[in-house]
């Protein structure tokens, strides 16, 4: 059951690889953004995302793992052909996604990003960004050259470092939209702000808090085989510490697991 467009989303990952994944589908989508846009300093913000995608990735042994999982839907999928309680052409295209998707991540070899790696001018800047202040153009001089360059080479070169990345975003993208897609939800209330749920072990991978986006309450939440924890504290941008919503709160909770 999808979570309706007219709330307020919130992802819990359960376990390391989700994590992993999420942080990546957030650095591939800002990096894209970036990327598509002509101010210098877009494409200083989409050169530092394809360095932290880079870092990110390397790891974890995260192309055979995206192989392993499309793989073993693939299976799973596919033993749904001929049911007429599925749409054929639907899984038709996830299926064809998934074939396509395995296909572009074997044509990857060697290390996630070496290409990178072995460019000492990226390396250079690498180095440089991860020192606040310190990408300045008295620092890189030849950094601040191509950023004086037009936006169609800046964009042709971060085409060519970014592109080779992409078959990871897209088993990502798969994998992150088939976790979703089998979110089965529930609805609660949170009294005084504050809900428990024994899971008895149950396999979970992604818990998804929904929230009306004019409710004043974020939900903070632990969780472990054994049981779910969440409290609702009022936003704040004041630094002070959060505090717990006295009200009941009705939110629906979603539990994802591939």
């Amino acid at each position: 059951m999808a979570f309706r467009p007219d709330v307020i989303n919130y992802e819990f990952p359960i376990t390391e690889r989700v994590r992993t994944l999420l942080r990546l589908e957030d650095l591939y989508d800002r990096t894209t953004l970036f990327v598509s846009r002509e101010h210098g300093l877009d494409h200083h913000a989409a050169l530092a995302g394809i360095f932290e995608i880079m870092e990110v990735a390397s790891r974890a042994d995260l192309k055979s793992d995206l192989l392993q999982e499309l793989e073993r839907q693939r299976q799973a999928l596919s033993a749904l052909r001929n049911n007429p309680h599925i749409s054929e052409a639907a899984l038709e295209r996830v299926l064809g996604d998934i074939e396509e998707t395995h296909a572009r991540l074997l044509k990857m070899t060697g290390k996630f990003g070496q290409y990178l790696r072995d460019n000492e001018w990226l390396m250079a800047v690498k180095q440089r960004m991860g020192i606040p202040g310190g990408a300045c153009e008295f620092d890189l001089p030849g950094y601040h050259y191509w950023r004086q360059q037009s936006a169609e080479r800046r964009r042709a070169d971060l085409d060519r470092w970014f592109g080779p990345l992409l078959p990871i975003k897209q088993g990502l993208d798969i994998v992150l939209r088939l976790l979703r897609d089998s979110s089965k939800v529930s609805h609660y209330t949170a009294r005084n702000g504050h809900f428990q749920q024994m899971s008895g072990g149950k396999s979970i991978q992604l818990l998804r808090v929904s929230l009306p986006p004019d409710l004043p309450a974020i939900p903070e939440l632990s969780a472990n085989r054994y049981a779910i924890n969440i409290r609702f504290v009022l936003p704040s941008t004041s630094g002070e510490r959060a505090k717990v919503v006295e009200s009941d709160i009705d939110f629906a909770l979603g539990y994802c697991n591939l």
